[in-house]
């Protein structure tokens, strides 16, 4: 109550240390002119504070760093001006660039009235980051939560998706994804009607959130400075999303800032199928790989074949190293 004058320098300081600069300017002298509560709240609160209301909103907006010393460790020049640098998508909530499509697909199903917080179901099969992602959000919101995985998925993921309140149920990992899949529709169909599939690898929200979000942020921070973009394919959605928002794509209302960016896909060299997709040959023995999120097995209909210029296989002892 503003009538208790005589707690108004501590709580003067109390302001201080919580609001920053806000409170500060707020003087001793205004305070005691018995300035009504919701008054001093309302001056504090104009202010345009950097506070988010629930932690879905810290995702996007990763910062890019120099990884130039890659360079310099495999002998490549670097004094005419070649740059490295990669996007920290690490540093969100749960550290993938899947939060983003976690957010966005469900952001996108709530508002087309095809979910409701504490009746739908939401079932998807996964490898792992876009599980995290989507039981991140959905326990936020309220949402039940199923996720189907093949087994090879490492065991910290599994812990990962049981501490957000996820129920997991893993497939054979001889079926990879499809298997997965198989599985999702099966628990679906048990579920009497409140079962929904978000469908990562052919949501439209996917590579709509990378052309919104993920390539307008590289465009900025870059400052436009992009020639290459490198992405391990899994949904397709951030190579894609990215790829049209810089090179342009009049389907999805993107004006063309620089058509000639190539762009790179990076698949596991056992599971070829973008590679094949694009009219190219497999190289070596083709089946089950250990590189976790990447190679589905399945081309994924969210990935846009027509902006990717090349395609680079990565065997999973490589990539392990």
């Amino acid at each position: 109550h503003t009538s208790q004058h005589h707690n108004l320098q501590p709580r003067m300081a109390l302001f201080s240390k919580s609001f920053g600069s806000a409170a500060a300017r707020i003087s001793a002298r205004q305070l005691n002119r018995s300035l009504p509560t919701s008054s001093l709240i309302t001056s504090i609160a104009r202010r345009d504070l950097n506070i988010a209301s629930k932690p879905s909103d810290l995702i996007g907006n990763t910062p890019l760093i120099d990884l130039n010393k890659i360079l310099i460790n495999h002998n490549i020049d670097v004094e005419n001006g070649t740059r490295l640098v990669g996007k920290l998508e690490s540093l969100g909530p749960c550290s993938s660039v899947k939060d983003r499509i976690g957010r966005s697909m469900i952001d996108d199903a709530e508002r087309k009235g095809l979910i409701t917080p504490g009746k739908s179901v939401l079932v998807e099969p996964t490898s792992g980051n876009t599980g995290i992602a989507m039981a991140f959000v959905a326990r936020e919101r309220g949402y039940r939560c199923i996720l189907t995985m093949p087994e090879t998925m490492s065991v910290e993921r599994r812990m990962m998706l049981l501490a957000l309140g996820c129920e997991v149920v893993l497939t054979p990992k001889e079926k990879a994804v499809p298997g997965a899949l198989a599985k999702a529709n099966e628990i679906i169909a048990g579920l009497d009607g409140n079962g929904f599939m978000l469908q990562q690898f052919e949501n439209p929200a996917n590579p709509k959130i990378h052309r919104e979000t993920t390539g307008p942020e590289i465009w900025r921070d870059s400052d436009g400075l992009i020639d290459i973009l490198v992405s391990g394919v899994g949904t397709g959605g951030t190579v894609s999303g990215i790829s049209q928002y810089i090179k342009g794509s009049e389907e999805h209302g993107c004006p063309p800032l620089k058509p000639e960016m190539k762009t790179v896909a990076v698949e596991p060299q056992e599971q070829m199928l973008i590679t094949d997709a694009l009219g190219g040959e497999k190289i070596g023995e083709q089946g089950p790989h250990k590189i976790q999120g990447m190679g589905a097995g399945l081309v994924p209909k969210n990935l846009d074949l027509s902006v990717v210029d090349e395609v680079v296989p990565i065997h999973s002892d490589e990539a392990m190293k």
